[in-house]
């Protein structure tokens, strides 16, 4: 036997340990969230879902209860991610943890993935027209060229 042959590759050894994956409530996040749950699945790695609630600014100015807003968020999509859970349960053998972090999208997901040492970054294509001209978080962060990143339609 030659010392290449040696070494055979081990199916589902040599894959992400953490995948990090954005989510906000949107259509395309839970997309994501649901591509990232499978890849963790496949590849035995923890799913870390990340809710980035926003820096509170010009809202506290006004008096808007923003922070209560994405509170509340965050709550929904825990619920919501819970239901999913029980669902598969006994089908599907997945471990995943809920994270918040505060900033902008871009930055917390950024300190999400250095915090918890992810190996992929998984987010929803954005949804909004104007990212086309000044780039999105998904371009931001494969620009970045810190992790595999993800970008699910």
């Amino acid at each position: 036997m030659t010392e290449q042959h040696a070494h055979q590759f081990e199916r589902g050894t040599d894959g992400p340990k953490v995948i990090v994956v954005g989510v906000d409530g949107s259509e395309s996040s839970l997309r994501a969230a649901a591509y990232a749950a499978g890849l963790a699945r496949r590849q035995r790695a923890l799913l870390a879902l990340v809710y980035v609630q926003p820096v509170v600014t010009a809202g506290v100015a006004l008096g808007a209860p923003v922070a209560e807003t994405t509170d509340e968020i965050a709550e929904e999509l825990i619920a919501y991610l819970r239901e999913a859970t029980e669902r598969v349960k006994g089908i599907f053998d997945l471990r995943w943890e809920f994270h918040t972090f505060r900033g902008d999208p871009y930055g917390g997901l950024v300190k999400a993935a250095d915090e918890l040492k992810a190996d992929a970054v998984v987010v929803g294509a954005s949804e909004q027209a104007g990212h086309r001209i000044v780039g999105s978080v998904a371009v931001r962060l494969v620009k970045a060229g810190r992790w595999p990143v993800t970008v699910v339609p």
